[in-house]
């Protein structure tokens, strides 16, 4: 009764708001997470994988998965996958930005259009633009000859050289939209006042925006770019509904490298020591969230 009283009070009302969100993390978040890293050190195969006491391993894990010939090749290909990625986003997401907040008629729902691709399911978008892709009758081939660039078809999904490269065009495509929202928000929260006045001193488009939009933009950014990290290391299903990897691994990437070992070769342990590995990038990258947006949640 007296903890009914309390609520009923109003006294204990915060602590219950907190402790519901804390317990949810604590039990679907911290403990996997702590047992993910405990199997990384742990010897673990399908007998043993309901077990917390195992043969011990420590770091033998790490250096098999990194001795292994294709570690280097995965975790380039992981590098040149985010960096392309992020930058094809926030690139044409910023300019879509800019683009709609000249509010011309039609801007809102032309903008509701871009959002699409955002909602969809990563395996409808990796079968849609398996169409797209298509070496034989694919819609980008089409275009590309139409314009005089290539004069042969490229296989873009089966061709060591551009497999890679399928995947990414088909996560900046994924990802624009949600790049686009947020750096809206950002220009949307920069006064007027200041461009005006910057127009009055007889700046041009391109000082205006070096010296009021970028810097005023600074927090945005970094959130846009390091949200886009954490999505962009989480995505799976582009790669197992466009190229699976291949071939020869020349689009596998850590997180697909992952759930190889993990339920292609049943070794978990080689999974879980994987997944550390991009759990302390997505660290990282959260931190970097965290602090650029730490004045923003102060204002």
């Amino acid at each position: 009764m007296g903890i009914f009283k309390s609520l009923k009070d109003g006294k204990g009302f915060d602590l219950t708001l907190t402790a519901i969100p804390f317990t949810f993390l604590f039990f679907l978040s911290f403990l996997p997470l702590v047992y993910n890293v405990l199997m990384s050190l742990q010897e673990v195969d399908m007998f043993s994988l309901g077990q917390v006491i195992r043969p011990f391993a420590g770091l033998k894990n790490y250096y098999e998965v990194f001795s292994r010939p294709e570690a280097w090749l995965v975790m380039k290909n992981t590098v040149i996958f985010v960096v392309a990625s992020i930058t094809g986003q926030f690139i044409i997401g910023f300019g879509l930005a800019l683009f709609f907040g000249l509010d011309f008629p039609g801007a809102s729902w032309l903008r509701g259009l871009f959002l699409v691709s955002w909602v969809m399911p990563g395996l409808v978008v990796g079968a849609i633009w398996n169409l797209v892709l298509s070496g034989d009758f694919g819609v980008l081939n089409y275009l590309l000859k139409s314009f005089g660039i290539i004069d042969a078809n490229i296989f873009w999904r089966s061709d060591p050289h551009y497999s890679l490269w399928a995947v990414i065009i088909a996560n900046i495509w994924l990802g624009v939209s949600f790049n686009m929202i947020l750096l809206s928000v950002g220009l949307a929260g920069i006064p007027g006042d200041l461009y005006e006045a910057a127009e009055l001193d007889g700046a041009n488009a391109f000082q205006r925006f070096w010296t009021i939009t970028l810097p005023m933009m600074r927090a945005t950014i970094g959130a846009v770019i390091s949200l886009g990290i954490i999505f962009t290391l989480q995505q799976f299903d582009l790669f197992a509904s466009i190229t699976s990897g291949g071939p020869n691994n020349s689009s596998n990437v850590a997180q697909y490298w992952a759930w190889h070992w993990s339920f292609k070769e049943y070794d978990f342990a080689k999974g879980a020591t994987i997944s550390v590995v991009m759990i302390i990038v997505v660290m990282i990258a959260s931190v970097i969230y965290v602090r650029s947006t730490r004045h923003e949640v102060r204002g």
